[in-house]
């Protein structure tokens, strides 16, 4: 029999998550929605509190207590919101119940050092900054996983047998209808840059992005964008002429369109942005017609993970075809199974978009991302066409260290 714990109760969900937003807001800005924790009055079998904010880094945690007497541990440490990975994981208790999972969910950045300063603690590290995932790998902190699922996995979504990828997630645009009803759609960048090309652009302190010298995700994205298109540069400039507030969060974009202070949020992460509007009439998401970023969360086992057996088992189901429909029904991650079709898979986006969508490829070329001197070059041109002005050197040799 499962083992329960109550729901919190409404006021005390309140405070929780307070006060773990608060926490994790205040720590290095990145890619990580981190006031997500699970919804008050749900039936899991899981507790749900803030990690220690006195502490670094800071976290969000649900557990799922284990049935009988001596029940094994599987521990993870994640970089993927609470309400994200629920289904997967009450999907895999209820495959085996006798695990009491233990799940953390961190900031990109803070997943990485956290596992930087215990190595011996996860089981299953899984984070969607493809950089520092293959660069935790090739430095050889991660098991070979052969069996038979991991075998049969596609060549280009896996590295060494070491290194998994288990979605397909697509960098998008969201756009305010009203915007489009007054001066027709945006569904490109051509279209972006037409109408802020124009001598008095409509657009102008209406447009929102991250500010790559404080973010993973959007140093990413720009690193990645500057290598696919010439014009990449033209963007940057023109965004910075019109203003364009920089954010470090999707949560950030999508609260301010809400609100109304932005029509278009350019370079906001899919999977989140898709949930988050769904009850919203007045935005509308946009992949690109000419070119959309694609990420992929990694998985691995650490090389000192305390129970291998079940960390095994746990990446095994990620990429099953029972855990992959899981993700493909629940909607918003994009399940990568080959095998798998239909709303929710990245088989349907790639046809929906047989030209635009470019996934980051799994490669060494990951690594040329973190290099320090292309770094600090890439984010120096960066600042000089958004701001036509000196570069602000403090902030790069911030974001460096």
């Amino acid at each position: 029999m499962i083992s329960r714990t109550l729901a919190l109760p409404p006021w005390m969900a309140a405070v929780v998550t307070l006060v773990a937003s608060l926490a994790l807001w205040t720590l290095l800005p990145d890619e990580s929605l981190a006031q997500s924790i699970p919804e008050a009055g749900s039936d899991s079998p899981l507790e749900a509190h803030p990690g220690n904010a006195s502490q670094q880094p800071a976290y969000d945690e649900v557990t799922f207590e284990g049935t009988g007497e001596s029940s094994d541990a599987l521990v993870i440490h994640a970089a993927l919101d609470i309400p994200y990975a629920l289904p997967l994981l009450e999907d895999f208790h209820r495959r085996h119940p006798r695990y009491t999972i233990t799940y953390r969910n961190f900031s990109t950045l803070d997943v990485h050092q956290r596992f930087l300063d215990a190595p011996a603690e996860a089981d299953v590290v899984i984070s969607s900054a493809m950089p520092w995932q293959y660069l935790l790998v090739n430095e050889g902190h991660a098991q070979s996983i052969d069996t038979a699922i991991t075998q049969r996995w596609p060549d280009t979504a896996k590295w060494r047998q070491e290194l998994f990828a288990f979605t397909f997630e697509p960098i998008v645009m969201v756009v305010s209808r009203r915007l489009e009803q007054r001066l027709g759609p945006v569904d490109s960048r051509a279209d972006l840059l037409g109408l802020l090309a124009e001598a008095r652009s409509p657009l102008q302190g209406r447009l929102v992005t991250y500010d790559p010298t404080s973010s993973g995700a959007g140093y990413t994205y720009a690193i990645e964008e500057s290598r696919l298109s010439p014009r990449y540069w033209d963007l940057v400039a023109a965004l910075g002429k019109a203003d364009t507030a920089l954010v470090n969060t999707t949560g950030a974009m999508l609260e301010g369109l809400r609100q109304g202070r932005y029509d278009i949020a350019y370079n906001v992460l899919g999977s989140y942005a898709r949930e988050r509007i769904a009850d919203d009439p007045e935005l509308r998401l946009v992949i690109p017609d000419d070119y959309a970023l694609v990420i992929r969360r990694l998985a691995f086992v650490p090389r000192q993970a305390p129970h291998a057996g079940a960390a095994r088992r746990f990446i095994d189901y990620l990429l099953s075809a029972d855990g992959q429909r899981v993700i493909a029904e629940a909607g918003e991650l994009g399940a990568l199974h080959p095998q798998l079709d239909g709303p929710g898979t990245a088989t349907a986006m790639r046809r929906d978009y047989p030209d635009g969508l470019r996934p980051i490829p799994l490669s060494p070329g990951l690594l040329a991302t973190l290099d320090e001197l292309k770094r600090t070059a890439l984010l120096a041109r960066w600042q000089r066409e958004f701001h036509d002005q000196p570069v602000d050197t403090r902030a790069i040799e911030q974001f460096s260290r």
